[in-house]
């Protein structure tokens, strides 16, 4: 880009990032308290996916930092290995998703059936809104989601003026306060104010009326130097990774931050006609972002569907946009952390609650019922599962749910037998897959041919065959051969759907 185009994109590319900063602000330290870490983290991951990120992405549009669907993941792993331990997870996370964009394997990443993604952010959206109730009145969260939804009563009963002396209520009025506003906002904003956030302006509502009114609320802890928010990297804990479940947990963050990244990636490029995504680039990219965050003991990152939307609707054209957002977030956090020090976290947790609320979504239920039950079902047990066991746990349950239905559909076969052209013929007709699951249902069928039959059985109908169903057709050509029985395969088109070796006769008896 020349100085001539700099200057002619440089007006719209900063008003841009003013307003994806804007969204990004709240988000950020929501997104880090919902972890379970100190919200200068969250500030960090923006910063570095921002500045770092935004100028080698390969979407130039997709704003990357902290996301809701890693939150539960992360507080699961904060909570079972300690903070220091996120570090090398991340690292080792990052560096699988540097290998995986330079090997080129962006596309695989979006093979991931929508069923699974939809319900795996319900089930992260169920989560989210049952730990931050509770942060919503000032009380710590439970480790599930079923403690989370058991204990609300008695959070609820403590909060309230007449059970307890502490400010509970008021907290909880401030959080559902930005939410009230966050809802009005969305469906009443207006067309000149439409680049404001709801988010922004809830926040910063309650915060006024909070320090209006001298409210004594839990605020953000955010220290005054960014620098003492940095937890370096230690070499001595890179040695934990040899323990399995660390192994597994950076396996698994990297493939849902990849999911995740990507699956914005072609929503984003679905809202303008721009300059497409280079998956690949991209994906190597966030594992370079991952890497440092690891290095620095931040939280993981992905491209960011929200702020992402945001950077496109503001007019944002190349990735000048994204980059400004993190150093507007620098500049924030060094200039003016007092201010962020005064933001009540039950109101961070109303902004938290909503998005979780969001990511249930029912619109994509419905959308998924239009190809039947089955993607309907992974996405309701996929859901479930993380609810009420774990993240990984909900999304494995999904893809074999996934495998089951391709493996059922890859298995319907039509069977039938008809009268052939000639007195005691008859011809077998398969149509669609034989597999081993049809071997009970075609015995059936070759159980009810009288002796003494010619029995023609077509392969060109067959998209498979494998060599159990195969040899049973065989063996019963075999073993009805005394009876007078004749089996002819007519071989024709199938050498190049039959597992293994094909048989060379192709008839049986005289």
């Amino acid at each position: 880009m020349n100085m001539e185009q700099l200057k002619a994109v440089l007006p719209r590319e900063l008003l841009a990032s003013v307003v994806v900063f804007l969204v990004a602000l709240p988000l950020c330290m929501g997104i880090a308290i919902a972890s379970g870490m100190p919200p200068a983290k969250g500030l960090i991951t923006g910063i570095i996916g921002g500045i770092v990120v935004g100028f080698m992405a390969g979407s130039p549009l997709q704003v990357s930092g902290p996301a809701a669907g890693l939150a539960v993941l992360v507080f699961e792993l904060v909570r079972q290995h300690g903070m220091a331990m996120l570090g090398p997870i991340l690292l080792l996370a990052g560096f699988l998703q540097l290998l995986a964009g330079r090997f080129r394997l962006g596309c695989w990443f979006r093979v991931t059936a929508p069923a699974v993604v939809y319900g795996m952010l319900a089930g992260i959206g169920v989560l989210i809104v049952l730990s931050q109730v509770h942060v919503m009145f000032d009380t710590s969260p439970q480790p599930s989601g079923l403690d989370n939804l058991i204990g609300f009563p008695s959070t609820l009963a403590e909060a309230l003026p007449l059970e307890s002396e502490g400010n509970g209520w008021q907290a909880g009025i401030l959080g559902l306060a930005t939410i009230a506003v966050m809802w009005g906002w969305e469906r009443w904003r207006p067309q000149a104010l439409r680049f404001v956030p709801g988010a922004l302006l809830g926040v910063a509502l309650a915060t006024g009326a909070s320090l209006l009114l001298a409210l004594q609320v839990k605020r953000v802890q955010v220290p005054d130097n960014l620098s003492e928010a940095i937890d370096w990297l230690r070499p001595a804990d890179l040695l934990n990774l040899a323990d399995p479940t660390l192994l597994i947990a950076a396996f698994a963050v990297a493939f849902i931050a990849s999911a995740e990244t990507l699956l914005s990636a072609a929503a984003v490029d679905r809202m303008h006609n721009g300059q497409r995504s280079d998956f690949d680039r991209e994906l190597s990219a966030q594992g370079v972002g991952n890497m440092l965050c690891g290095v620095l003991g931040a939280l993981p990152m992905t491209g960011v569907i929200v702020r992402s939307s945001a950077n496109v609707q503001a007019g944002a054209k190349t990735r000048l946009s994204a980059i400004f957002h993190g150093f507007w977030l620098l500049a924030f956090v060094v200039a003016l952390s007092s201010v962020l020090q005064s933001i009540p976290v039950a109101s961070l947790a109303g902004v938290l609650v909503y998005t979780g609320v969001k990511l249930v979504d029912f619109k994509a239920l419905r959308g998924l019922g239009r190809y039947g039950r089955m993607p309907m079902l992974t996405y309701a047990l996929t859901a479930l599962a993380i609810i009420f066991t774990d993240l990984l746990t909900g999304v494995l349950l999904g893809f074999a749910l996934t495998l089951l239905t391709l493996a059922l559909k890859a298995a319907r076969l039509k069977i039938n037998l008809v009268p052939g052209e000639r007195e005691h013929h008859l011809e077998l007709r398969l149509v669609g897959a034989a597999t081993f699951l049809k071997v009970p249902a075609l015995t059936q069928v070759l159980g009810q041919v009288p002796a003494g039959t010619t029995l023609h059985v077509p392969m060109g109908n067959l998209s498979y065959i494998d060599h159990s169903c195969l040899e049973l057709l065989e063996d019963w050509g075999r073993s009805n051969q005394a009876k007078g029985s004749r089996l002819i395969i007519e071989h024709r088109g199938l050498k190049r759907r039959v597992e293994g070796q094909m048989r060379a006769s192709s008839g049986f008896g005289a």
